[in-house]
């Protein structure tokens, strides 16, 4: 190709070849350019780099497994390392709501003096934050399963150390991060065979599943808010296992697990105060039907065919009331080595059963064993003559020998649940001496609980029935011991005590001698703590159901 000459007197040139590959080289890098750096802006704009650079709002946040009570770890504020339980109705999207939680009136009012939620190194028990824990002692022994195959007896029970391990939700094995923990956790999910007795009560803002408005069929006396209880934090503690979670009750996941099934809540009055509570919380998702009859209480949910039962006994065992030896007519007899013949005729229709008992051994009554009478309890005329069986030794005799009798049974196949020993706080006194549980608005805190020497010993002896009637029965009989009597010591605050009726001239204080006025410090507020017992019935239920794969027909 020839070049044309430069005309003299002008400036020197340089010339380029202009072809068509070189023009769509420079075109396409420079295209190349344009994406490359629309998407770094994208990726990392600039705006926030500043500000992240300047005022690190942009800094990470880790958040927690559980979203009911784990800790976020090494939060700073005032560079205080504190771990911070956080509760699922504070945490969205955005970091800054979770600063927000801080200042939230619900955890305000929980403890004005107290600006964090909860501090897993405070040692003091009035340290009362949203997660306070209500623990039970770790010295319990661990009681032995009888046998392979047995119930799933609880190797640990709640513990009432102020040792940050047994706070909730600040146990190694919880906390981010922790390999185990990563790996078995899930949001809202439990971890099967996790022990549910062993942790400690949280303060959830989420706040009951129903009122004493919403549920029909709540007795009178136990709707302390309908009898004028002024407080209600005692509505909003919730139960937080130590390495799982203990989901809140699902009307519609409990009636499609019992579909076609039918549950039976046996016992005594307090049997009587679970039903109800289970029949609140179902009843916001369902309204059943009454089928009940003078035999017993029955509610009936058409659309899953699961029907609920109460049929009182106040033993569990055999009564009479004829002249039996040296015991006179009128007193009430009980054969300690015979099931209740009112219960045996209806165990067959029942797919699980939920037991509950002990309370009324304080009461009058003869005990008879192989035929002979071998005790009593607030009566026994011969002084002179020894008694082999006292009122506590019955209990744990009536227990083995219903349970016994339900694991034998031919034709019951089902679930038994047996709640433990439900404990009373009744302080300074018994029910009928003095006794009070009068202005106690929230659990107990670490190191708070005083030992009831009467429950514990109850609670051996049910244990120990329920262990001996293991024992005696077929491998793959379904007895699982629902072991609330330690956790529950921690709730003195959530009994009627003198909130027992409407009655607007009720008296509510003390007299001028210091004398109390007559209350319940036995039976459970509605709403309240007995709503957890439904939430490990339904856990239990769900376990026997889902996770063995079991059907009870």
């Amino acid at each position: 190709m020839t070049l044309a000459s430069t005309p003299k007197g002008s400036p020197p040139m340089v010339a380029f070849p202009r072809s068509l590959s070189t023009i769509a080289v420079s075109v396409g890098g420079l295209a190349m350019f344009l994406i490359f750096a629309s998407l770094l802006l994208i990726s990392y704009p600039i705006g926030s780099t500043v500000r992240g650079y300047f005022y690190s709002v942009d800094r990470k946040l880790e958040l927690p497994i559980s979203p009911v009570n784990q800790t976020v770890s090494d939060h700073q504020p005032g560079n205080n390392k504190d771990n911070v339980v956080v509760d699922k109705n504070y945490l969205s999207n955005s970091g800054l709501e979770l600063e927000k939680s801080y200042a939230n009136p619900l955890v305000d009012n929980v403890n004005a003096n107290d600006k964090n939620f909860s501090s897993s190194k405070s040692s003091s028990p009035t340290n009362e934050g949203v997660a306070k824990t209500g623990n039970v002692s770790e010295n319990v022994e661990t009681l032995e399963a009888a046998s392979s195959g047995s119930a799933n007896k609880s190797a640990g029970v709640v513990t009432g150390s102020n040792d940050t391990k047994n706070q909730a939700g600040s146990s190694d094995d919880a906390k981010m991060g922790n390999s185990t923990a990563s790996k078995t956790t899930k949001i809202g999910s439990v971890v099967s065979g996790c022990d549910l007795y062993h942790g400690s009560w949280f303060y959830d803002s989420l706040g009951p599943l129903y009122t004493n408005n919403t549920c029909p069929v709540l007795t009178q006396m136990q709707n302390c808010q309908g009898n004028g209880r002024p407080d209600k934090e005692y509505e909003y503690w919730r139960w937080k296992p130590s390495q799982c979670d203990l989901p809140r009750f699902n009307a519609k996941k409990f009636l499609e697990l019992m579909k076609g099934k039918t549950l039976a809540f046996i016992g005594d009055s307090v049997a009587r105060n679970q039903m109800e509570s289970m029949m609140c919380l179902l009843w916001q998702a369902k309204v059943p039907k009454n089928r009940g009859n003078r035999k017993m209480q029955r509610w009936y949910f058409k659309s899953t065919s699961v029907m609920i039962v109460r049929i009182w006994s106040s033993w569990l065992v055999r009564k009479t009331n004829e002249a039996f030896d040296f015991a006179p007519d009128g007193v009430d007899k009980l054969h300690l080595d015979a099931p209740d013949d009112n219960l045996m005729e209806f165990i067959p229709s029942f797919d699980v059963i939920v037991l509950s008992s002990g309370h009324w051994f304080a009461k009058q009554s003869v005990y008879i064993l192989n035929n002979e009478i071998v005790g009593g309890q607030l009566w026994w005329p011969n002084k002179s003559r020894p008694m082999k069986v006292n009122n506590i030794d019955a209990f744990g005799i009536s227990v083995e020998t219903f349970l016994t009798a339900l694991a034998s049974h031919p034709n019951y196949t089902g679930l038994t649940i047996v709640r433990s020993y439900s404990p009373d706080h009744y302080e300074g006194g018994a029910w009928n001496t003095g006794g009070s549980c009068t202005g106690k608005q929230r659990p107990l805190g670490a190191g708070e609980l005083v030992k009831n020497g009467f429950t514990d010993i109850m609670y051996e002896k049910q244990v120990t029935g329920f262990n001996n009637a293991i024992k005696k029965s077929p491998h793959n009989s379904k007895l699982r011991l629902m072991d609330i009597t330690e956790a529950f010591g921690y709730r003195h605050d959530g009994h009627p005590g003198p909130y027992r009726s409407p009655d607007p001239n009720k008296i509510t204080k003390r007299g001028p001698g210091g004398k109390p006025p007559p209350q319940d410090c036995l039976h459970w507020c509605m709403p309240g703590p007995v709503d957890t017992w439904n939430e490990l019935v339904l856990e239990t239920i769900r376990r026997e159901f889902e996770d063995n794969k079991g059907s009870l027909s």
